[in-house]
């Protein structure tokens, strides 16, 4: 009876333990990361065409839109520029966030660790913090998650929300989920 009672207890490992669930998510994050290049690269485009467009408009300068230019001009060098490495962390942020579902630590985790993106402690931070993420709507999604496909307790999801060796959300980030769950 020694090794059926080791077969059970590998049976109830829970799924975020086994390699092959770790393995579906980076795929699914490479494949939303890759996938979302070519709507940026349109949308930059459609950004050069309305430009290209409001120049050839122009026909006559008068001496009010040459104020309107100098004006756009200081108020562009006030503003600082923002590091490449900065914007595509925040890019990369807003597919975690959007994709995963996950939380403001988890984010910021992933992109500084040397086994996934490896961007800088500064560009990671600019990331989350300029990231306009929902974490309570977060936090749900990854409990129901939990719920749907786990069959796991609310008191178990909630110590996986909050776990640091699981979805790293806040307290209150889990509360949320766990009291919005059944809605």
């Amino acid at each position: 009876m020694g090794k059926r009672d080791e077969k059970v207890a590998k049976a109830k490992k829970p799924i975020f333990k086994k390699w092959w669930f770790w393995l579906i998510i980076v795929i699914v994050i490479a494949g939303a990361v890759g996938g979302g290049n070519k709507d940026e690269t349109k949308e930059t485009d459609t950004k050069k065409t309305t430009k290209v467009e409001t120049k050839e408009s122009k026909e006559s300068k008068t001496e009010e839109s040459k104020t309107e230019s100098k004006q756009d001009t200081k108020s562009s060098e006030e503003t600082p520029k923002v590091p490449t490495e900065y914007e595509t962390a925040l890019k990369k942020a807003e597919s975690y966030s959007k994709i995963m579902s996950m939380s403001k630590v988890a984010i910021y985790d992933q992109l500084t660790s040397e086994y996934a993106e490896k961007y800088s402690p500064e560009a990671a931070q600019y990331a989350v913090d300029n990231l306009k993420a929902d974490y309570n709507a977060n936090a749900l999604k990854k409990a129901k998650s939990y719920q749907d496909t786990m069959a796991m307790s609310p008191e178990a999801i909630r110590d996986q929300l909050t776990s640091e060796n699981g979805e790293k959300f806040t307290p209150e980030e889990a509360d949320y989920a766990i009291q919005h769950l059944n809605d």
